[in-house]
């Protein structure tokens, strides 16, 4: 039996720029953090010829071509693995979160189907595979962060290059910096979840068109990036509270549903209780509200509560997709 499990990731400045139809032109840049939540796969040798894939349904399969869950049926597909195997897959969020959730289970179940085939892979050939699958044969309007950051875990940056590699390079942030940062960063679950597709099937249309709003806007949102990495290379921790504020404020811009009525007074609500900034966490519309609160953190969750909103408690994650083999 093989055990595989990757990390979700929250992203810290310049999201977006990872969508090849920005990156192809202007080159992408953006920092992502994992964190210690996590997609697990289970895969084991079946008994019977049949595939059995168990995930929020269960199906029982004779081929792959009938299998309904799309990334099962191509991640299976991709690898080889066509018959007498049963794959579970369980997450510690819910999907459609703002966290990756989709692109860190493409790179779990990639790197339990490429073990069960004795193909060793490296983290970025992984990471390359579920960005081949997601983007290129199931054609989703998303981007290469979150497979690179399933893949490699850690606190990162990641250079989009033009020609469609990535550079991962760790943030060079202090141990204690990188503690008091943890302490100060708030996930709250906004009660929603939501398809990203929509909102970034807008984006990408618009930035093929070269809609001058977007992709100006978009280009600040990869300078605020840069600056973020300047900022933790320095250990200047408190005005990245600042960079998140200017950076929800121009992502609010990318599409009319990325925020709503009660997301803007959930954002109020914790700026007037101490948090500095926050966004969303992901493409928007639902999922997860980051927020960096440095000093009043008690006055914070009290607000949140009242409109009925809890924290979700986290730990940065050093390390990316790990697999375990039981006999």
């Amino acid at each position: 039996m093989i055990l595989s499990r990757a990390p979700v990731r929250i992203s810290m400045g310049g999201g977006g720029t990872d969508l090849p139809s920005y990156y192809e032109k202007h080159g992408g840049f953006l920092l992502a953090a994992s964190i210690n939540k996590y997609v697990h796969i289970m895969l084991n040798k079946r008994f019977e010829e049949s595939i059995r894939l168990s995930y929020s349904k269960t199906e029982i399969v004779n081929d792959i071509k009938e299998i309904e869950h799309r990334i099962f049926r191509e991640s299976m597909r991709f690898v080889n693995v066509r018959k007498q195997v049963e794959i579970v897959s369980i997450a510690d969020v819910p999907s459609n979160c703002g966290l990756g959730t989709s692109s860190t289970f493409t790179v779990a179940l990639l790197s339990a189907l490429f073990a069960y085939k004795r193909n060793h892979k490296t983290l970025g050939e992984l990471a390359e595979s579920a960005c081949n699958i997601e983007i290129n044969i199931l054609k989703e309007p998303i981007g290469k962060q979150d497979q690179y950051a399933a893949a490699f875990g850690g606190f990162n940056s990641y250079t989009f290059h033009k020609n469609g590699e990535v550079t991962v390079e760790p943030v060079n942030i202090s141990e204690g910096a990188l503690m008091e940062l943890q302490s100060n960063i708030f996930l709250f679950y906004l009660n929603k979840n939501r398809s990203a597709s929509a909102i970034l099937k807008t984006q990408n249309k618009k930035t093929k068109e070269n809609n001058t709003e977007i992709l100006g806007r978009l280009h600040k949102i990869k300078e605020i990036g840069l600056q973020t990495k300047k900022l933790f290379d320095r250990n200047k921790i408190d005005e990245f509270g600042e960079l998140l504020h200017e950076h929800w404020l121009l992502k609010k811009g990318l599409s009319d549903k990325i925020s709503d009525e009660f997301i803007d007074e959930a954002y109020e609500v914790a700026r007037k209780n101490g948090a500095i900034g926050g966004k969303v966490i992901g493409a928007g519309g639902g999922g997860f509200l980051l927020l960096y609160c440095p000093r009043e953190k008690t006055k914070l969750l009290s607000g949140m509560k009242k409109i009925g909103l809890h924290p979700t408690w986290f730990a940065f994650e050093q390390e990316g997709v790990k697999n375990g083999f039981y006999n």
